[in-house]
Protein backbone atom coordinates (compact mmCIF):
# COMPACT_ATOMS: atom_id res chain seq x y z
CA UNK A 1 0.00 0.00 0.00
CA UNK A 2 1.44 3.53 -0.87
CA UNK A 3 0.55 7.05 0.42
CA UNK A 4 -1.59 9.12 -1.73
CA UNK A 5 0.58 10.95 -4.49
CA UNK A 6 0.13 14.12 -3.27
CA UNK A 7 1.33 13.53 0.63
CA UNK A 8 3.96 15.54 1.73
CA UNK A 9 6.29 14.44 4.83
CA UNK A 10 7.51 17.70 7.07
CA UNK A 11 11.12 16.98 8.96
CA UNK A 12 12.27 18.95 11.24
CA UNK A 13 16.20 19.66 11.39
CA UNK A 14 18.02 20.60 14.04
CA UNK A 15 22.17 21.27 12.82
CA UNK A 16 23.41 20.95 16.15
CA UNK A 17 26.83 21.75 17.15
CA UNK A 18 30.37 21.17 15.68
CA UNK A 19 30.30 18.93 12.47
CA UNK A 20 26.27 18.98 12.95
CA UNK A 21 25.91 21.83 10.05
CA UNK A 22 28.79 20.15 8.01
CA UNK A 23 26.91 16.32 8.32
CA UNK A 24 23.26 16.67 8.34
CA UNK A 25 22.70 18.64 5.12
CA UNK A 26 24.28 15.84 3.50
CA UNK A 27 22.04 13.51 5.33
CA UNK A 28 19.14 16.19 4.60
CA UNK A 29 20.39 15.66 0.18
CA UNK A 30 20.61 12.00 0.32
CA UNK A 31 17.44 11.43 1.67
CA UNK A 32 15.69 13.87 -0.64
CA UNK A 33 17.73 12.53 -3.64
CA UNK A 34 16.13 8.89 -2.34
CA UNK A 35 12.49 9.79 -2.49
CA UNK A 36 12.64 11.77 -5.48
CA UNK A 37 13.92 8.82 -7.11
CA UNK A 38 11.42 6.38 -6.27
CA UNK A 39 8.62 9.34 -6.64
CA UNK A 40 8.11 8.77 -2.47
CA UNK A 41 5.58 11.77 -0.65
CA UNK A 42 7.80 14.67 -0.99
CA UNK A 43 9.86 16.12 2.14
CA UNK A 44 9.61 19.44 3.34
CA UNK A 45 12.77 20.24 5.45
CA UNK A 46 12.41 23.30 8.47
CA UNK A 47 15.28 24.16 10.34
CA UNK A 48 14.58 24.51 13.87
CA UNK A 49 17.32 26.42 16.41
CA UNK A 50 18.40 24.26 18.89
CA UNK A 51 21.86 23.94 20.64
CA UNK A 52 24.81 26.65 20.77
CA UNK A 53 23.29 28.58 17.74
CA UNK A 54 20.22 28.76 19.31
CA UNK A 55 21.60 29.83 22.62
CA UNK A 56 23.63 32.79 20.74
CA UNK A 57 20.79 33.56 18.98
CA UNK A 58 18.12 33.38 21.50
CA UNK A 59 19.32 33.02 24.80
CA UNK A 60 18.73 29.23 25.16
CA UNK A 61 20.12 26.12 23.93
CA UNK A 62 16.55 25.04 23.96
CA UNK A 63 14.22 28.44 23.05
CA UNK A 64 10.65 28.09 24.50
CA UNK A 65 8.34 26.25 22.24
CA UNK A 66 10.78 24.03 20.42
CA UNK A 67 9.34 21.42 21.66
CA UNK A 68 5.48 22.23 20.60
CA UNK A 69 7.11 22.87 17.29
CA UNK A 70 8.87 19.78 17.28
CA UNK A 71 5.79 17.64 17.86
CA UNK A 72 4.36 19.20 14.79
CA UNK A 73 6.65 17.78 12.27
CA UNK A 74 6.11 14.23 11.13
CA UNK A 75 9.54 13.15 11.91
CA UNK A 76 13.57 15.19 13.00
CA UNK A 77 16.54 14.98 12.19
CA UNK A 78 18.94 15.96 14.95
CA UNK A 79 23.05 16.83 14.38
CA UNK A 80 25.64 16.28 17.26
CA UNK A 81 25.29 18.42 20.10
CA UNK A 82 28.24 19.44 22.03
CA UNK A 83 26.64 19.99 25.45
CA UNK A 84 29.90 19.43 27.39
CA UNK A 85 31.04 22.30 26.41
CA UNK A 86 28.59 24.72 27.26
CA UNK A 87 28.46 26.84 30.18
CA UNK A 88 26.64 25.90 33.57
CA UNK A 89 23.44 27.51 33.24
CA UNK A 90 19.68 27.07 33.02
CA UNK A 91 19.78 29.22 30.02
CA UNK A 92 22.43 25.92 28.50
CA UNK A 93 20.69 22.60 28.72
CA UNK A 94 21.35 19.25 27.01
CA UNK A 95 18.56 19.04 24.65
CA UNK A 96 18.58 15.76 23.33
CA UNK A 97 17.21 14.18 26.39
CA UNK A 98 14.47 16.95 26.68
CA UNK A 99 13.51 16.54 23.43
CA UNK A 100 13.39 12.36 23.87
CA UNK A 101 11.40 12.67 27.07
CA UNK A 102 8.69 15.48 25.98
CA UNK A 103 8.30 13.71 22.63
CA UNK A 104 8.30 10.15 24.16
CA UNK A 105 11.01 8.81 22.15
CA UNK A 106 11.35 6.01 24.51
CA UNK A 107 13.12 3.04 21.96
CA UNK A 108 17.05 4.06 20.90
CA UNK A 109 17.79 1.90 17.93
CA UNK A 110 21.90 1.48 16.96
CA UNK A 111 22.45 -0.76 13.97
CA UNK A 112 25.91 -1.87 13.54
CA UNK A 113 26.95 -3.28 10.36
CA UNK A 114 30.09 -3.86 9.03
CA UNK A 115 30.69 -2.46 4.86
CA UNK A 116 33.01 -4.35 2.65
CA UNK A 117 35.79 -0.98 2.33
CA UNK A 118 35.30 0.43 5.99
CA UNK A 119 37.48 -0.46 8.49
CA UNK A 120 36.40 -2.47 10.82
CA UNK A 121 37.55 -5.43 13.14
CA UNK A 122 35.18 -7.72 12.18
CA UNK A 123 33.55 -9.29 9.30
CA UNK A 124 29.86 -10.19 9.10
CA UNK A 125 28.42 -8.35 11.71
CA UNK A 126 24.67 -6.96 11.69
CA UNK A 127 23.06 -5.81 14.50
CA UNK A 128 20.83 -3.61 16.36
CA UNK A 129 21.23 -2.57 19.93
CA UNK A 130 17.50 -1.77 21.10
CA UNK A 131 18.16 0.63 23.65
CA UNK A 132 15.07 1.93 26.48
CA UNK A 133 15.85 5.86 26.31
CA UNK A 134 13.86 7.55 28.97
CA UNK A 135 14.66 6.29 32.46
CA UNK A 136 17.05 4.03 34.69
CA UNK A 137 20.07 5.94 35.51
CA UNK A 138 19.85 9.00 33.48
CA UNK A 139 18.91 11.32 35.74
CA UNK A 140 17.48 13.93 32.84
CA UNK A 141 15.20 11.22 31.87
CA UNK A 142 13.79 9.17 34.96
CA UNK A 143 11.97 12.06 36.61
CA UNK A 144 8.91 14.41 36.11
CA UNK A 145 10.38 16.92 38.57
CA UNK A 146 13.87 17.57 40.15
CA UNK A 147 16.77 15.30 39.16
CA UNK A 148 17.33 11.63 39.72
CA UNK A 149 20.95 12.55 40.79
CA UNK A 150 21.83 14.40 44.21
CA UNK A 151 24.82 14.72 46.66
CA UNK A 152 23.59 14.94 50.41
CA UNK A 153 26.93 16.11 51.78
CA UNK A 154 30.65 16.62 50.87
CA UNK A 155 31.56 12.84 50.78
CA UNK A 156 28.56 11.17 49.19
CA UNK A 157 26.63 10.99 46.55
CA UNK A 158 23.75 9.51 45.16
CA UNK A 159 21.77 7.96 41.76
CA UNK A 160 18.27 7.07 41.76
CA UNK A 161 17.90 4.22 39.40
CA UNK A 162 14.40 3.70 37.82
CA UNK A 163 12.89 0.66 35.69
CA UNK A 164 9.14 0.34 35.07
CA UNK A 165 7.30 -2.31 33.47
CA UNK A 166 5.54 -0.34 30.95
CA UNK A 167 8.84 1.21 29.71
CA UNK A 168 10.11 -2.40 29.69
CA UNK A 169 7.32 -4.04 27.96
CA UNK A 170 7.18 -1.21 25.23
CA UNK A 171 11.19 -1.38 24.45
CA UNK A 172 10.63 -5.42 24.69
CA UNK A 173 7.68 -4.89 21.89
CA UNK A 174 10.01 -3.12 20.15
CA UNK A 175 13.08 -5.78 20.10
CA UNK A 176 10.78 -8.49 19.60
CA UNK A 177 9.16 -6.69 16.20
CA UNK A 178 12.15 -5.83 14.67
CA UNK A 179 13.56 -9.26 15.36
CA UNK A 180 11.04 -10.92 13.59
CA UNK A 181 11.75 -9.07 10.41
CA UNK A 182 15.82 -9.57 10.61
CA UNK A 183 17.10 -13.02 11.94
CA UNK A 184 14.75 -13.98 14.66
CA UNK A 185 16.66 -13.57 18.00
CA UNK A 186 16.71 -11.13 20.76
CA UNK A 187 19.30 -11.37 23.43
CA UNK A 188 18.65 -9.13 26.52
CA UNK A 189 20.81 -7.93 28.40
CA UNK A 190 21.03 -7.03 32.52
CA UNK A 191 22.93 -8.22 35.49
CA UNK A 192 19.57 -9.14 37.73
CA UNK A 193 22.12 -11.10 40.07
CA UNK A 194 23.00 -7.74 41.40
CA UNK A 195 20.25 -5.61 40.73
CA UNK A 196 17.96 -8.01 41.37
CA UNK A 197 14.96 -5.84 41.52
CA UNK A 198 15.62 -3.33 39.01
CA UNK A 199 16.61 -5.54 36.42
CA UNK A 200 14.59 -8.50 37.85
CA UNK A 201 11.85 -6.30 36.76
CA UNK A 202 13.30 -5.73 33.22
CA UNK A 203 13.82 -9.09 32.72
CA UNK A 204 10.81 -10.41 34.26
CA UNK A 205 8.93 -7.36 31.46
CA UNK A 206 10.90 -9.19 28.10
CA UNK A 207 10.04 -12.60 29.53
CA UNK A 208 6.17 -11.54 29.51
CA UNK A 209 6.60 -9.78 25.71
CA UNK A 210 8.47 -13.03 24.71
CA UNK A 211 5.61 -15.32 25.49
CA UNK A 212 3.56 -13.47 22.50
CA UNK A 213 6.08 -13.78 20.20
CA UNK A 214 6.98 -17.52 19.79
CA UNK A 215 8.76 -17.29 16.90
CA UNK A 216 11.40 -15.31 18.09
CA UNK A 217 14.17 -17.03 20.14
CA UNK A 218 15.18 -15.00 23.76
CA UNK A 219 18.56 -15.40 25.16
CA UNK A 220 19.88 -13.34 27.68
CA UNK A 221 23.70 -12.42 28.85
CA UNK A 222 25.30 -10.35 31.73
CA UNK A 223 26.25 -7.05 30.57
CA UNK A 224 29.73 -7.70 31.42
CA UNK A 225 29.94 -11.37 29.58
CA UNK A 226 27.84 -9.30 26.45
CA UNK A 227 31.18 -7.05 26.25
CA UNK A 228 33.28 -9.90 26.11
CA UNK A 229 30.80 -11.70 23.58
CA UNK A 230 30.64 -8.79 21.21
CA UNK A 231 34.18 -7.94 21.18
CA UNK A 232 34.88 -11.68 20.55
CA UNK A 233 31.83 -13.15 18.28
CA UNK A 234 29.58 -10.49 17.17
CA UNK A 235 28.10 -11.77 14.11
CA UNK A 236 26.20 -14.06 16.55
CA UNK A 237 23.84 -11.16 17.94
CA UNK A 238 20.98 -10.10 16.04
CA UNK A 239 19.03 -7.99 18.43
CA UNK A 240 20.08 -6.75 21.48
CA UNK A 241 17.97 -5.82 23.83
CA UNK A 242 19.10 -3.48 26.53
CA UNK A 243 17.67 -0.69 29.48
CA UNK A 244 18.95 2.49 29.12
CA UNK A 245 22.46 2.50 30.75
CA UNK A 246 23.73 -0.56 29.37
CA UNK A 247 22.70 0.28 25.69
CA UNK A 248 24.41 3.63 26.28
CA UNK A 249 27.59 1.86 26.57
CA UNK A 250 26.97 -1.41 24.31
CA UNK A 251 26.09 0.46 21.24
CA UNK A 252 29.73 2.54 21.09
CA UNK A 253 31.03 -0.64 21.68
CA UNK A 254 29.54 -2.16 19.19
CA UNK A 255 30.30 0.97 16.97
CA UNK A 256 33.93 0.35 17.44
CA UNK A 257 33.86 -3.07 16.03
CA UNK A 258 32.12 -1.80 13.00
CA UNK A 259 34.99 1.03 12.37
CA UNK A 260 34.20 3.96 14.36
CA UNK A 261 30.95 6.52 15.55
CA UNK A 262 31.35 7.94 12.30
CA UNK A 263 29.88 4.48 11.18
CA UNK A 264 27.34 4.17 13.83
CA UNK A 265 23.68 5.38 12.36
CA UNK A 266 20.83 5.80 15.51
CA UNK A 267 17.03 6.80 15.79
CA UNK A 268 15.17 7.75 18.81
CA UNK A 269 11.64 6.90 18.13
CA UNK A 270 8.26 6.76 19.88
CA UNK A 271 4.62 5.93 18.65
CA UNK A 272 3.78 9.21 16.97
CA UNK A 273 7.32 10.66 15.76
CA UNK A 274 11.15 9.35 15.68
CA UNK A 275 14.39 11.41 15.04
CA UNK A 276 17.16 10.82 13.53
CA UNK A 277 20.16 10.97 15.34
CA UNK A 278 23.87 9.30 14.99
CA UNK A 279 26.25 8.47 17.58
CA UNK A 280 28.91 11.34 16.40
CA UNK A 281 30.47 13.12 18.04
CA UNK A 282 31.22 16.99 17.99
CA UNK A 283 34.90 17.15 17.18
CA UNK A 284 37.06 18.25 14.14
CA UNK A 285 34.49 20.97 13.11
CA UNK A 286 35.52 23.42 10.61
CA UNK A 287 37.92 21.04 8.92
CA UNK A 288 34.77 19.75 6.75
CA UNK A 289 36.13 16.53 7.01
CA UNK A 290 34.15 14.48 9.02
CA UNK A 291 32.01 11.27 7.51
CA UNK A 292 28.97 11.44 6.91
CA UNK A 293 27.77 8.05 6.91
CA UNK A 294 26.52 8.05 10.38
CA UNK A 295 24.15 10.57 9.70
CA UNK A 296 22.92 9.78 6.42
CA UNK A 297 22.54 6.00 7.60
CA UNK A 298 20.22 7.78 10.53
CA UNK A 299 18.50 9.37 7.87
CA UNK A 300 17.86 5.86 6.26
CA UNK A 301 16.07 4.64 9.63
CA UNK A 302 14.14 7.10 9.26
CA UNK A 303 12.66 7.06 6.17
CA UNK A 304 12.51 2.96 7.25
CA UNK A 305 10.23 4.29 10.61
CA UNK A 306 8.16 6.81 7.86
CA UNK A 307 7.56 3.81 5.60
CA UNK A 308 6.14 1.25 8.52
CA UNK A 309 3.96 4.73 9.57
CA UNK A 310 2.59 5.31 6.29
CA UNK A 311 2.39 1.82 5.02
CA UNK A 312 4.67 3.22 1.81
CA UNK A 313 6.97 0.86 -0.22
CA UNK A 314 8.17 3.52 -1.85
CA UNK A 315 9.41 5.15 1.45
CA UNK A 316 10.94 1.89 2.20
CA UNK A 317 12.69 1.52 -1.51
CA UNK A 318 14.07 4.76 -0.69
CA UNK A 319 15.36 3.89 2.75
CA UNK A 320 17.25 0.87 0.33
CA UNK A 321 18.55 3.25 -1.62
CA UNK A 322 20.24 4.87 0.73
CA UNK A 323 22.08 1.79 1.85
CA UNK A 324 23.10 0.57 -1.34
CA UNK A 325 24.06 3.95 -2.60
CA UNK A 326 26.84 4.15 0.94
CA UNK A 327 28.09 0.31 0.71
CA UNK A 328 28.98 1.46 -3.29
CA UNK A 329 30.49 4.30 -2.39
CA UNK A 330 33.26 2.39 0.59
CA UNK A 331 33.29 -0.61 -1.60
CA UNK A 332 34.70 1.71 -4.60
CA UNK A 333 36.63 3.62 -1.81
CA UNK A 334 37.63 6.90 -3.99
CA UNK A 335 34.87 9.40 -2.36
CA UNK A 336 35.32 8.64 1.09
CA UNK A 337 36.54 10.72 3.86
CA UNK A 338 39.79 10.10 5.92
CA UNK A 339 38.99 7.85 8.54
CA UNK A 340 38.06 5.42 5.95
CA UNK A 341 41.55 6.00 4.29
CA UNK A 342 40.59 8.50 1.24
CA UNK A 343 41.32 12.26 1.34
CA UNK A 344 37.80 13.48 0.11
CA UNK A 345 35.51 15.84 2.15
CA UNK A 346 32.64 15.40 3.69
CA UNK A 347 30.23 16.99 1.11
CA UNK A 348 32.34 15.23 -1.66
CA UNK A 349 31.50 11.74 0.19
CA UNK A 350 28.15 13.29 0.41
CA UNK A 351 27.89 14.24 -3.11
CA UNK A 352 28.75 10.58 -4.15
CA UNK A 353 26.04 9.18 -2.12
CA UNK A 354 23.67 11.34 -3.53
CA UNK A 355 24.80 10.04 -7.09
CA UNK A 356 24.68 6.38 -5.90
CA UNK A 357 20.92 7.12 -5.05
CA UNK A 358 19.81 8.04 -8.11
CA UNK A 359 21.52 5.22 -10.01
CA UNK A 360 20.61 2.45 -7.34
CA UNK A 361 18.73 -0.22 -8.80
CA UNK A 362 14.99 -1.13 -7.51
CA UNK A 363 14.85 -3.17 -4.70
Amino acid sequence: MDTAPDTTLRIGVMPGDGIGPEIVPEAVAVMSAAVEAESAPALVFDDVPVGWSAYLEHGNTLPPGTIERLAGFDGLILGPINHAAYPSSPDCPNPHPIIRKRLDLFANLRPARTFSGARSLHDGVDLVVVRENNEDFQPDRNMIAGCGEFQATEESAYSIRVITRRQSERIARTAFDLAGHRRRRVTVIHKKTVFKITDGLFFDSVVRVANDHPDVELTDEHVDTAAMRLVMTPENFDVVLCPNLYGDIISDLAAGLVGSLGMAPGLSAGDDIAMAQATHGSDIAGQHLANPCAMVLSGRLLLEWLAAKHADDRLRRAAGRIERAVADVLEEGKWVTPDLGGDATTSEMGNAIVRGCRLAADG
